[in-house]
């Protein structure tokens, strides 16, 4: 009888553990999860007017909240600060709104609620690619085939 029992409490034991195993899975956090957050600019690669690509460092923030918000703020160098162009003006970029991501695509859409450079960019629906790079960073690129930018952003 001794035996039955210890043979009971031996497979009742194994048991558990193995449902204790099997229950303790590993969360991987969504590509949106992952965004979450503030990220700090890390640099900014853009071609130049001889189609060379250059890379410039502009001081900037990008935040993510969870319940679907967006904003990004960049500063470029004084001795750039009379760029202006869709998204920039007078050397600076800010806009704000909400925003949907396409984990299947790897797609960010912005919508824009507002901007510095107004009615340029108010009420439009920005698509962004992303990707993670090994060390964590977040890339955003233009979903645009004749707009060839990336920036590289690091999270906070």
């Amino acid at each position: 009888m001794n035996t039955v029992r210890a043979g009971l409490l031996v497979a009742i034991f194994a048991l558990s553990g193995f449902s204790q195993a099997s229950s303790t899975q590993v969360h991987r956090p969504s590509d949106r999860e992952k965004l979450i957050g503030a990220w700090q600019l890390v640099s900014l690669a853009s071609p130049g007017p001889n189609g060379k690509v250059s890379i410039s460092h502009p001081a900037g923030i990008l935040t993510y909240t969870r319940d679907g918000h967006v904003s990004v703020q960049l500063m470029y160098p004084a001795s750039q600060s009379a760029i202006s162009n869709e998204y920039v003006l007078n050397g600076y970029e800010a806009s704000f709104g909400s925003y949907e991501v396409n984990e299947a695509k790897h797609i960010v859409t912005h919508h824009i609620r507002g901007a510095n450079t107004r009615d340029l960019l108010v009420g439009k629906s920005l698509p962004r690619l992303y990707e993670f790079d090994r060390q964590g960073n977040l890339i955003i690129k233009s979903a645009r085939s004749d707009e060839h930018w990336s920036v590289t952003w690091k999270h906070y």
